[in-house]
């Protein structure tokens, strides 16, 4: 199989096919946008007249007034006594909360009973005269009913749970009418209401504050009550409890016989001595029995010498052949064991006296040690309760002292003010942002709709997703020419038009790929149907054979089978009858005079196409085709549909993909790329086809853009 591939050299190589799509193309944005200039001005156009609809007609005057509060962090202080709540802080966390405070439903739902809003329709919605839609509903029930609509069900009696429901919607439209601020770098807060009554504002804005401060003095009244009544109860308890631990104090000392911490320091001591003695006995008696088993074990003189390391034995050893010295010498060493025994049992004895009497001085430590921890345990928790009693009461005595005189946190600086005229709406400003919004909208939707667009419109928007060269880029034919044959027969007819100059231009790309070995075999592929590559495979088919090429077209697809569309022939035996041996090749390939090449079609056999195409003979009648003709094409079925044309592209000098202009998502060429590429098989080059000019001028690529821009024309005759 011949792999001549030069235009794989031009592949652009995924770093930098990475880096460019991470760079944002200001020209292209900037273009995308002036192409979509006159939708941004009707967006424009329609935000302005919403705006100004809605600043002149719809929108309702409302005027804002303000009152100002400061929290009052220079209290006076009549006693210098620990308060139950103390003053507030000046942190942003106290800040924030105050505004909590203000705009909290519990202190609104003062105001509104205070100034009696439940009455007012702007803050009661149910107060207002019923919508359009609700008397439409109203005389349709009536209709049905065939009952007068019940008119005054705003004025009948409502339920606990109506009422609670409106009282909470009305407290819901006072908060959204309701705007608190902390003025930055101070304790001040201006509170502004913002109504459609300007008096009713300024009414609103001071009850709210009079009733914040009011809420003050109110909470730190309640939790004064709250902490004496609690502190007395507590006090009660810890009396008792104070009480109860003395008493235990007092009835441990008196069962229990205890001494002092010093005395049982000593009795520490006593049995570290103790332990100590009983180390050393124990450790003298192991070497004793040791030594006793030595003396057990020796049967020579000489040994028994070694182990006792007598000096009188030694001096008997010499004449111990002697009756009496042996004698003597067995005397010695029976004593020497015998007072080692002795030795050994005194020792035993001690040692079991010293254990009886550890024992007894480690449980007399154990039981006092036992009767001082629970003594003091008894005395410690004694003296912890007498604190908290002690604590607790002096705090309820100065809580009791301190009912009378407490202060509000925050007060009053300006009262609100009466505006003179609306804040809202503020219609400059309304047409501003119209303005603005409207080309906002509009240019999103403009580059919305550019970004959805995920085909190819331009080269090299093609090379740059899928890092090959654009090989050929061939236009769509007048729709009075879009029958197959019809197509070919243009071509023919009109070599000198801009549809003939690209398949001509297509043709030197792929001859030019490897000058020293042009590719013989070409094969044309795409990744769905529809895309125009059986008539890209004929054209180039018919623009080798107007050179004096002899040409031969194959149609590699035999599932679909469309050649006959383009020709002028009742021939049903192809490709796969040669590959079977049914028929030989020069009975099944047919002579087109329009092309002036062979075309070997394809069959209508029940056979598994891509088996067919993976066989031997296959290989070896491409190998036969090269010695006949100069040039092979193939024609292939879709990549993405069925693996034929991966199979096929191991055969071929050069591989052309059809990528149809402004169809073919960018997805599916990816994916029909990477298949040829899991073979080992990449494409040689792309081809866009079937690009309309009048479609590139509305993209904004006709003045310029290559063929298709407006000077192309002067070298075409279409």
């Amino acid at each position: 199989m011949n792999n001549i591939r030069g235009l794989q050299q031009q592949r652009v190589a995924p770093s930098s096919r990475q880096d460019d799509e991470e760079i944002i193309d200001l020209q292209a944005l900037l273009s995308a946008i002036w192409r979509g200039k006159f939708w941004i001005i009707l967006a424009m156009v329609i935000a302005l007249f919403l705006g100004a609809l809605q600043a002149y007609v719809l929108a309702t005057p409302t005027y804002e007034s303000t009152a100002v509060v400061m929290l009052n962090n220079r209290e006076e202080q009549i006693i210098d006594r620990g308060t139950v709540i103390g003053t507030l802080g000046t942190n942003g966390a106290v800040l924030r909360t105050e505004v909590e405070v203000l705009q909290s439903r519990s202190l609104l739902g003062k105001v509104v009973d205070e100034l009696n809003l439940m009455q007012d329709p702007e803050f009661n919605a149910a107060l207002n005269p019923p919508s359009t839609r609700t008397q439409i509903q109203n005389w349709l029930r009536g209709l049905v009913t065939s009952a007068p609509a019940d008119t005054s069900a705003r004025s009948a009696a409502l339920t606990p749970a109506q009422e609670r429901r409106r009282r909470e919607s009305t407290i819901n439209r006072l908060l959204s009418s309701l705007t608190i601020e902390n003025v930055a770098g101070s304790l001040v807060f201006e509170v502004t209401v913002e109504t459609t009554d300007p008096e009713k504002s300024a009414e609103i804005a001071d009850t709210l504050v009079d009733l914040y401060i009011v809420n003050q003095l109110e909470v730190k009244f309640e939790a004064s009550e709250q902490a004496t009544s609690w502190l007395t109860d507590r006090v009660a308890d810890l009396q008792m409890q104070l009480e109860e631990a003395e008493s235990e104090v007092t009835d441990f000392r008196a069962s229990t016989s205890l001494v002092s911490s010093e005395a049982l320091s000593g009795l520490e001591v006593q049995v570290k001595d103790t332990r100590d003695r009983i180390a050393s006995i124990t450790s003298n008696l192991e070497g004793a029995r040791a030594r006793l088993e030595a003396l057990r074990a020796a049967e020579t003189p000489q040994e028994k010498i070694d182990v006792t390391g007598d000096l009188q034995l030694q001096r008997l050893l010499p004449r111990i052949d002697e009756p009496e010295i042996a004698q003597s010498f067995e005397t010695r060493f029976q004593q020497i064991v015998t007072r080692l025994e002795s030795d050994i049992a005194r020792d035993e004895a001690q040692l079991s006296t010293l254990q009886e009497s550890l024992a007894t001085l480690e449980a007399q430590r154990d039981r006092q040690s036992e009767d001082l921890i629970t003594l003091q345990q008894l005395t410690r928790e004694a003296e912890a309760t007498r604190l908290l009693y002690e604590y607790f009461l002096g705090r309820l005595k100065e809580t009791s002292a301190q009912q009378g005189i407490q202060q509000a946190d925050s007060r009053v600086i300006s009262s609100a003010v009466i505006p003179n005229g609306p804040a809202s709406p503020r219609k400059n400003l309304i047409l501003a942002i119209s303005m603005m919004l409207g080309a906002v909208v509009g240019t999103a939707l403009v580059l919305l709709r550019e970004a959805r667009s995920r085909s190819f419109r331009t080269a090299d928007q093609l090379e740059s997703i899928t890092g090959y060269a654009t090989v050929g880029q061939v236009p769509l034919i007048s729709s009075r020419r879009q029958r197959r044959r019809d197509t070919v027969t243009y071509l023919k007819e009109k070599p000198s038009s801009a549809a003939a100059e690209a398949i001509r231009n297509l043709r030197t790309s792929v001859m030019l790929s490897n000058l020293d070995t042009p590719p013989r075999v070409i094969m044309v592929s795409s990744s769905l149907s529809g895309e125009g590559k059986s008539t890209v495979a004929l054209s180039l088919a018919l623009n080798f054979s107007t050179m004096g090429k002899r040409v031969l077209v194959i149609e590699g697809d035999i599932r679909r089978r469309v050649f006959n569309q383009y020709l002028n022939t009742e021939q049903s035996d192809g490709v796969v009858a040669v590959l079977t041996g049914t028929r030989a090749f020069d009975d099944v390939v047919v002579h087109d005079e329009l092309l002036g090449a062979d075309v070997l079609l394809g069959d209508n056999a029940q056979v598994n196409a891509a088996d067919v195409f993976s066989s031997e003979r296959f290989s070896n009648l491409l190998e036969e085709m090269r010695r006949r003709y100069d040039i092979v094409i193939v024609d292939t079925p879709p990549v993405l549909l069925v693996p034929d044309a991966r199979v096929i592209a191991q055969h071929v000098d050069a591989t052309i993909f059809v990528v149809r202009w402004d169809q073919t998502q960018r997805e599916q060429v990816v994916s029909a790329l990477r298949e040829f590429e899991s073979v080992g098989a990449p494409v040689s080059g792309l081809v866009l086809n079937q690009i309309s000019p009048r479609g590139m001028r509305r993209y904004g690529y006709g003045s310029s853009y290559g063929p298709y821009a407006n000077y192309g024309s002067k070298y075409y005759v279409n």
